[in-house]
C-alpha cells in the first residue's frame, strides 16, 4: 500500500492572487514586457490546443496570450514572472504532519498535485518544513497531466514502485482526487475525514 496526498487545500493553505491576470501583468511589467490594453481578455482565453486531461504550463499560457496580442515574450521571463505573481505565503493545516507520519508507518508516501506554476509545490513544501518528508512528489506539470486523468494517478504511483490500484489519494476534490476510485484505488476526502483521523481510516479496509 503506497499513499499520496494532494498539497492545496490538503496538507497547506496558500494565499492566491486575487486577480491572477493582474498579478501576472505587474510581473511582466516589471520585466519590462507589453501588456495589452485587453490583458484580461487575452488571459482568460485558451491559446494552446491540449489533449483532454493534459496539463498546460502557466508561463507556456502566458506567453501564447501576449503573442495572441503580438507581444512577443522569452519564455524565460514568462517562467519569471508567473513563479513571481504566485509567490505564496503557506500555512500548514492541522493535523497534516501526524497524517504524513501515520501515512510513512504503513509504506511508501508521496504528493500527486494539479499545479500549472513552476516551482510553486517545492517552494511550498520548504516554506511549509516539509521537504524531505515524501518518497516521491508528482505534480500536472512534471507528469503532463491532470487529476482525474489516469496517467496522474499512475505516474504517481509508478514514482511510489507500486500499482496504481494500491494506492490511497487523499484530498479535499472529489471531482479530481476521486478519479483514483475509478482505477481501484482509494480516495479519502479530507472535507469529510479530517486529517487527524487519517490513521483509522488508513486501517479500515476499502
Amino acid at each position: 500500500m503506497a499513499v499520496t496526498f494532494d498539497l492545496f487545500g490538503t496538507l497547506v493553505d496558500i494565499e492566491y492572487p486575487t486577480d491572477p491576470a493582474e498579478a501576472v501583468a505587474r510581473e511582466l511589467e516589471a520585466r519590462d514586457v507589453t501588456v495589452p490594453d485587453d490583458w484580461h481578455v487575452a488571459y482568460g482565453e485558451v491559446h494552446v490546443d491540449a489533449p483532454e486531461g493534459a496539463a498546460v504550463p502557466l508561463p507556456a499560457h502566458v506567453g501564447r496570450a501576449l503573442a495572441s496580442r503580438g507581444v512577443d515574450v522569452s519564455d524565460n521571463a514568462a517562467r519569471h514572472a508567473v513563479v513571481s505573481a504566485f509567490d505564496p505565503d503557506v500555512t500548514v493545516r492541522e493535523g497534516a504532519r501526524d497524517a504524513i507520519a501515520a501515512a510513512n508507518d504503513r509504506g511508501p508516501v508521496g504528493i500527486l498535485s494539479n499545479c500549472s506554476v513552476p516551482e510553486l509545490v517545492p517552494r511550498t513544501l520548504v516554506r511549509a518544513g516539509l521537504r524531505g518528508e515524501f518518497d516521491a512528489v508528482t505534480t500536472s506539470i512534471g507528469c503532463g497531466w491532470r487529476k482525474p486523468h489516469p496517467k496522474a494517478f499512475e505516474a504517481a504511483a509508478a514514482a511510489l514502485g507500486v500499482d496504481v490500484e494500491d494506492l490511497i489519494h487523499v484530498g479535499d476534490d472529489p471531482s479530481e482526487d476521486g478519479g483514483i476510485a475509478d482505477l481501484g484505488g482509494r480516495f479519502l476526502d479530507v472535507t469529510e475525514t479530517p486529517l487527524s483521523e487519517l490513521s483509522t481510516r488508513l486501517e479500515a479496509r476499502r
